[in-house]
Order: structure tokens, then sequence, then C-alpha cells
């Protein structure tokens, strides 16, 4: 039977400072990966963590209506219906998959992963990431703004009016502050923020479809002016699907829905390696959104296109970034009006706030498995102030405006959308699903020509997307670099043969271990490879040696599992394990070796000839390069007490 070593980690290093160790206050000795399955979560009833995403989901009605209005003018309804469809009949499906396949909360990007290998798959998470950055940051900047639009257009707060950039950097640092105080996610308290505002903007726009039902002109007047303006149905359609990717911010949320699976509870049968009643209830909740929000955008964009002037939708008019409120107002009055508002603003506050939960959820999620974040990534706050200062970076550039930041937000999420269709297309064709693989494939095309669009028509998105993507890769790649030296591997794990074989090695009070680069493996090469070490480093021809072979597995992880098997090769005992890293794989060996035997090891290697800066590229990019002095120092920073310390010898 195999077993396995824990491998603890160096303790770090004390800090006097004091606003150092209050940024690091809560820092995690170790991170969990994104397949992690055993993470205990308190779970909820399906309904209430659909108002936890519906925060964000939801909020969209706070816009969404103006910036169609913008947009399609007064086509904006068979726009919408577009939208609505797409999402019934495109999206939905497609992230109902993604649940089923990625049930542990990592979202769709785990997907594309798992179906790219090396660095290839990290680099596209790294891409995919940024895009994700970009889609988070501007929701906090673009809710924020609304927020700020929903304040300063108030009867009773107009007063305000022209400190639109002010304010909203007030709010985005408020968030802030409640992070860095500290801020858990309440269900509890989403569920009434989300029940009060879809209650209200039921009333709000059951009042404007009354009021179009006992004014007829009005809809005798819209239907003219489509008709003016495109005539024929087909071509309005036409127009209204060229029209889609400049509305897709009706389709955020979706992937909030999978990424707080684990939130979702289950059947008491559920395993966790099939939690079948969470992956249901997943799907109940994504599927109820789906439908109570195309809903309440069908009534709503009817309702402001055929009841507000198309002037007043544009920046300066009553209705800017405020189309519901703009009615409340009219219908209901001030005082009712003002009540939409603050519950209006609300929803948007909660939205950011989920915003940057999410961010703070994506660091540790991937990059720490990669080695790709630095140490203090880890921690919260440093995060929170970092965001924080982006936020207000963007809304300065963007000037608070709403519809200014609509075309990066729609290129964040259009990005991610997109990502998710061609991962579950790709894994539909790996199962062989013909009619899975056709109908997501045309999905992902219809994606594919939406994100297009919206990067092409509005460069400022992926502008952003392109600056936080190059600072991610950057600085993961720097990081990468940084943390090389780490022993990275935290267990080694030894079958039955290499338990017998170390367990047998160490009787006589030495460990003498021959690192080798496997070859031929023929007893010729181990016959010659142990007389060239026992010459080189004097070791005693009667002390028993072991060989070790540690093989590149995948170059492009950080910290697996390093599992040892052994063999018996023509008389010859060698030790055989495949790591990210020879030399950090070989560390770690030597030093559980040594907390099994309580011994002290001794490593033998060969010198190698070249030029250093090719194999520290070689050793960072693909595992390999100067073995031995690598090993070395990956020893000396993972066991500071040299008398405990694993020997090496070079020869």
């Amino acid at each position: 039977m195999a077993t396995s070593s824990r491998i603890a980690p160096a303790e770090p290093a004390k800090s006097p400072s004091q606003l150092r160790e209050w940024l690091l206050r809560g820092h995690p000795r170790e991170m969990d990966g994104p397949h992690a399955r055993d993470v205990p979560h308190h779970e909820h009833p399906w309904w209430q963590v659909m108002c936890l995403t519906g925060v964000d989901y939801f909020s969209t009605l706070g816009y969404q209506p103006g910036i169609a209005a913008l947009a399609a003018g007064a086509l904006s309804p068979v726009a919408t219906l577009i939208l609505v469809l797409i999402t019934l009949f495109g999206a939905l499906p497609m992230y109902k998959r993604v649940a089923e396949e990625s049930p542990y909360g990592d979202g769709s990007i785990s997907m594309l992963e798992r179906l790219l290998s090396w660095w290839q798959g990290k680099l596209l998470v790294l891409a995919l990431i940024g895009f994700v950055a970009t889609g988070f940051v501007i929701t906090i900047t673009l809710s924020a703004a609304d927020a700020t639009a929903h304040i300063t257009e108030n009867p009773f707060t107009g007063f305000l009016h022209g400190y639109e950039v002010p304010i909203t950097l007030a709010l985005i640092g408020l968030l802030g502050a409640v992070f860095l105080k500290g801020f858990s996610e309440a269900v509890g308290i989403a569920v009434g923020i989300v029940v009060i505002y879809l209650l209200l903007n039921v009333v709000v726009i059951g009042t404007a479809l009354y009021e179009v039902a006992t004014h007829p002109t009005v809809l005798g007047d819209w239907r003219d002016a489509v008709s003016a303006d495109y005539g024929n149905p087909l071509v309005m359609v036409g127009v209204a699907l060229l029209l889609f990717p400049r509305l897709a911010l009706g389709l955020s949320g979706f992937e909030t829905g999978v990424v707080v699976m684990p939130l979702v509870a289950g059947d008491p049968a559920d395993t966790p390696r099939n939690p079948a009643g969470r992956i249901r209830n997943t799907r109940k909740l994504l599927t109820v959104a789906a439908l109570i929000m195309s809903v309440l955008l069908m009534t709503s964009s009817i309702a402001t296109t055929l009841l507000i002037p198309h002037e007043e939708f544009e920046e300066g008019g009553e209705a800017y970034g405020r189309a519901l409120s703009f009615l409340a107002h009219e219908y209901l009055g001030d005082l009712f009006g003002t009540v939409y508002d603050v519950s209006t603003i609300l929803i948007l506050w909660f939205a950011g706030a989920s915003a940057l939960a999410g961010l703070l959820n994506i660091v540790p999620r991937y990059l720490p498995r990669y080695g790709m974040a630095p140490d203090w990534a880890r921690a919260v706050r440093p995060l929170v102030i970092i965001y924080t200062l982006i936020c207000f970076l963007v809304t300065i550039l963007f000037r608070a405006s709403v519809t200014a930041q609509a075309g990066a937000y729609a290129t964040g999420v259009l990005a991610v959308i997109t990502s998710a269709t061609v991962a579950v297309t790709l894994s539909a064709r790996r199962r062989r699903q013909r009619r899975a693989t056709l109908g997501f494939g045309l999905v992902s095309l219809i994606f594919i020509y939406t994100t297009a669009v919206t990067v092409f028509g509005d460069l400022g998105g992926l502008q952003i997307a392109g600056i936080f993507i190059a600072a991610i890769v950057v600085i993961s790649l720097v990081s990468r670099v940084w943390r090389s030296t780490e022993l990275r591997a935290t267990e080694v794990s030894f079958d039955d043969v290499a338990e017998r074989f170390v367990a047998e090695g160490s009787r006589d009070g030495f460990v003498r271990i021959i690192a080798n680069h496997p070859d031929e493996r023929s007893s010729r090469e181990y016959l010659v490879k142990e007389r060239e070490e026992r010459e080189a480093s004097h070791i005693p021809g009667s002390d028993p040696v072991l060989f070790l072979e540690v093989t590149v597995s995948d170059a492009s992880e950080f910290a697996p599992t390093v599992r040892v098997a052994g063999e018996e090769i023509a008389g010859h005992r060698v030790l055989r394990a495949e790591s990210a890293s020879i030399p950090n794989g070989i560390a770690a060996v030597l030093l559980a070796i040594r907390d099994r035997t309580g011994k002290r090891p001794h490593v033998y290697f060969g010198w190698v000839e070249g030029n250093p800066l090719k194999y520290l590229a070689r050793f960072v990019l693909f595992g390999e390069g100067d073995i031995a002095p690598v090993t070395r120092e990956i020893l000396r920073k993972a066991e500071p007490d040299a008398s405990r310390r694993p020997a090496i010898h070079v020869g």
C-alpha cells in the first residue's frame, strides 16, 4: 500500500511593521486549488443563492433599458426580444452544461483549463482572468456610477448634480473600506434587497404598461415610427440582430451563478464526486433567474421606449442611466420614486460588492497553483487596496459615465461567456455528442460574432482588458521566477517497493542517493553511473546506493503531489518520480526520505556544461536545467537548519 508524507512549509519571516501585520492579517498558510472538493461551505436553498447572484444580475435593470433605448431607439423592444431569445435558448442551456461539468465553483474557465494542457492552457487562463477582471472592475465602477445617477437625479438630492465623479469615488471608496474592515456574503441581506427591488420593479413596470394600455395612441405612434424607419419586419429583425452586441449587458450574472455553486444546498445523498442534487438545484437557479430577468427586460423595454422621449435617454436627460426610475417618479410620484431610487442604489451597491468579492476570489483560486502570484496576494487587504485604486482610475477616465463604460463592460462579460460556449462545445465534441456539438457550436458562433463586434465597435473595453491581461501575465511570470526555488510540493507518496528500498537503504546509518537522468535505463547505464559517482565522490563500495530519477510531467504546473515508485533493474534499485520541476521534485523526495528514516540523505550529482543563462531559462520554462545548484538552493530555503538539510555532492 502506498504511503505519503506531508512536508511542512518554512515559517514566514516575522515583520515588526504594524502596517504589514494589519495588511496580512488572515493570510492563509496554504491555498486551495480550484478543484478542492472537500472545502466546507454554508449551504442555502437554491432560491436564496439566486438572490445572491441576482444582486449582480437583476441590478442591470437600473441601466439596461436606457442603454437599449440609446442603442436601438424605437427598435429597442425588438432588439431586447432578440436578447431574451438568445438568453433562454443559448446562454441558459450552455451554462446548465457548465454547472454539470464544473460543480465546484470553478466556473467555465476551469473547463478550458482542463481541455488545454501545458503552458498554452495556463496563458489562456491568464488572458481569460484579464477579461473577467475587466468585467468585474467595470461592474463596480458602472454600478457605482449608476447609483450616483439615481442620487443626483432625485428631486430631493438634485443639488448634487455636477459632482458625479466625487460621489462615485466616495461610493467605491466606501465599498473598499467595507472589505478592508471585513466582509462576508450575507445571503439573507441579499434576499431582502432583491425581493424588495423586484417587487418595486413589478409595480413600476405594471403601472407603465397600464399607462400604455389606457393610451393606445402611444402604441400606435411607436408602430408608425418603426414602420417608417424600417418598413419590412424582416429588416427590423435583421437590424435588431446587428444591435444585439450593444445590449449584451443583460447577460451578466450567468458566470456568477456557476461560481457560487458550492453555496447551493443539494440532496442528502450528494457526494463530493457526485453532487447531483447541487447540480439540479443550480440548474433551477439559472432557469428561474433567466426567466425573471427575461420578463423584466422585455416589459421594461416596452414601457420605457413607448413612454419616455428619446432625448431624455441621452446624457444630460432625466432618464439617462435611470429609465425605470424616471417612470417611477413620473407616474407614481416623487415619494415612491425616492423609495425606488434607494432600492436601486442598494442593489447597485451590492452588485459592486459581489463583483469585488469575485475579484478577490480569482487570484487565490488560480494563480497560486501556477506559482504566478506573490505571497502577499493570498491576503485580502492588499488586493482590496489595489482593486479600489484601479476602480478609482477607471472612474476618473470614464468620468463616472454609465454609457461610456457600457462597451468595456460588455467586452469583459462577452469574452467570458464566449469562452464558456467554446469550452462547452469542445466538451460535447470530445464526448461525441453530435447534436449537442452542433447546437452549442451555433451558440458559440453567435457569441464570437457578438464579442468581435463589441470589441471593434468600442476599443476601450479591449484596451482595458489588454492592460489587465498584460499586467496579470507580467506579474505572474515575475512571480513564477521569484518563487521558482520554493519547495512547491507539500506531499510525497511512496509505493510499497519504494518504501522498502528506502527502509533497507538506510540501515547502515546513511541514505546515499545518485541522481540520474534516465536514458536507455539499461544495466550498463546504471553500472557506469554508479562507478563514476563512487569514484568522484569517494562512496565506499560497501555502502548501498539508490538511484533517483525525476521526470517532468507538466512544467506549467507548480505544486503537484510527487509520487515515488520503486523498480529494480538488473540488481540496481531505482526510485522513479514525476514532478513539475526536476530540482523541486528531488528536494521534496529527499526531505520526505529524511522525515521517514530520521537520517540525513546524501545525494550525488554530476556537473553540467553550458551557458548558465540557458539552463536558467530551461529550469523556469521546462523544469530542467542545472539541477545540482538549484536543488541545493531549494533545500536551503526549505530547511534553514544546515545540520538537518540533505547533503549535496557534485563530482
